[in-house]
């Protein structure tokens, strides 16, 4: 079993920068692939970047060359680091996680993150 808890959600300024935390429990943290979706007002949950155990990243269109994830598997944790926030990337974050191919098995319970104008 893995435990989810992200933080780091707040409201911002277009333009402005947040970055979002997931702490993970268990001691295989290193063997699982990351990832951050969100669901904005009205819409379905959405991928928006994903690490892989090997390091390997992954991210939506809408959000390259903006967001970077990165983890530290010594402090279980995975970050999603957003620059040039807009107005569209007002949504909840979750971070997720699973071991192997597949869905993802294991979520957070959510981070809200608001883009003012």
């Amino acid at each position: 079993q893995v435990q989810l808890v992200e933080s780091g959600g707040g409201l911002v300024q277009a333009g402005g920068s947040l970055r979002l935390s997931c702490a993970a429990s268990g001691r295989t943290f290193n063997n699982y692939d990351m990832a951050w979706f969100r669901r904005a007002p009205g819409k379905e949950r959405a991928f928006v970047a994903g690490i892989k155990w090997s390091g390997n990243t992954l991210y939506t269109d809408s959000v390259k060359g903006r967001f970077t994830i990165s983890r530290d598997n010594s402090k279980n944790t995975v970050y999603l680091q957003m620059n040039r926030l807009k107005l569209e990337d007002t949504a909840v974050y979750y971070c997720a996680a699973r071991y192997g191919v597949g869905q993802y098995d294991y979520w957070g319970q959510g981070t809200q993150v608001t883009v003012s104008s």
